[in-house]
């Protein structure tokens, strides 16, 4: 499946509003919802468990990662844009950093 197979496949599953920036807004609140599941689940890991990675719930992480997942999918198409695209654009940002040496360091424009 593609990035842009998923994100068609998504949007059947949204409940999109007429008012615009209402969606959009609620979209950007469930995808910090759902991250800040997947840090939960990774707080308790380290609390309860002593980030023993025999004792990490995979599944559980990987349900809410593919939350996340959705909330891009559905916030991009409300932008326009498409998740093939989205994935494209941040490998070539990540690659011309590896190239030039600046993955290590802090600010969007290394």
């Amino acid at each position: 499946m593609t990035f842009n197979e998923y994100q068609k496949l998504a949007i059947r599953t949204n409940l999109a509003k007429e008012d615009k920036f209402k969606e959009i807004v609620q979209q950007v609140f469930g995808l910090a919802a759902e991250a800040g599941e997947v840090q939960s689940i990774f707080k308790k890991w380290i609390r309860d468990s002593n980030a023993d990675f025999e004792k990490l719930d995979i599944a559980n992480v990987k349900k809410e990662m593919g939350d996340v997942l959705w909330y891009i999918a559905v916030i991009a198409h409300d932008l326009n844009i498409q998740l093939d695209d989205l994935a494209k654009t941040n490998i070539d940002k990540l690659s011309s950093r590896l190239e030039r040496g600046t993955l290590k360091g802090s600010g969007d424009n290394r």
